[in-house]
């Protein structure tokens, strides 16, 4: 069962080198306060796994900016210049993957799977360094499974057995982050009893959860 802790507590599990994935896109459905604890704490030299780096002020992006990341893991950097600079100085390691390729990788590590096959990147940069496979005449790259040592993810109602609601957009890159950490642990903007979920409006099960942070901030 979930433990409520606090976020003192939360964050101590997040060591110097630990592999972390983040919720949010833009921000938007991302733990902000949790990345204020890490912020904090200057753990450091970690690799975030996350769609993107949000921008220097907000988000996950203020981790960059504060030079706590070694590598990032994304989809696109666009909006933070400074992930760019650092990444054309050779400061951090930027390894820029194709969205839905990004998302399939963590889905497969949640379900444990070995990983998928699939034609995006073929021909790309995207495909230096990867296995192809031909299957019925196509060639596809082979993309494995991204796992995390820790989850940071976030919730509008989280009950006390870690049941979670995602207010609309917020649920974006969340649930499917829960599933691919050895470590879960949800920001709950508010914390409510079992029961108070309707069970069709869970979106993250319990069971995925570790630990949970929030509900009076």
């Amino acid at each position: 069962m979930a433990k409520i802790v606090t976020f003192e507590e939360a964050v101590e599990l997040v060591q110097d080198g630990s592999t972390v994935m983040i919720g949010g896109f833009m921000g938007c459905g991302t733990p902000h306060k949790m990345i204020d604890m890490l912020l904090e704490k200057g753990v450091k030299d970690l690799t975030v796994i996350a769609n993107d780096t949000s921008t220097t002020e907000y988000g996950l992006g203020r981790l960059i900016a504060t030079r706590q990341i070694k590598k990032v893991m994304t989809s696109h950097i666009g909006t933070n210049p400074e992930t760019g600079r650092q990444m054309n100085e050779k400061e951090t390691e930027v390894e820029l993957i194709p969205q839905g390729t990004l998302v399939e990788r963590i889905r497969c590590a949640g379900a444990g799977l070995g990983g998928f096959l699939t034609p995006t990147g073929i021909g790309t940069v995207v495909e230096e360094g990867k296995e192809k496979i031909t299957v019925n005449g196509k060639e596809y790259l082979l993309e494995l499974p991204l796992k995390a040592d820790i989850a940071l993810i976030a919730g509008a109602k989280v009950d006390k057995k870690g049941n979670v609601y995602y207010e609309k957009s917020t649920r974006n890159f969340n649930p499917i982050i829960a599933t691919a950490a050895d470590i879960v642990i949800v920001e709950a903007t508010e914390i409510v009893e079992v029961g108070d979920i309707n069970p069709n409006d869970v979106m993250t099960p319990g069971i995925f959860i570790d630990y949970i942070v929030g509900g009076s901030y």
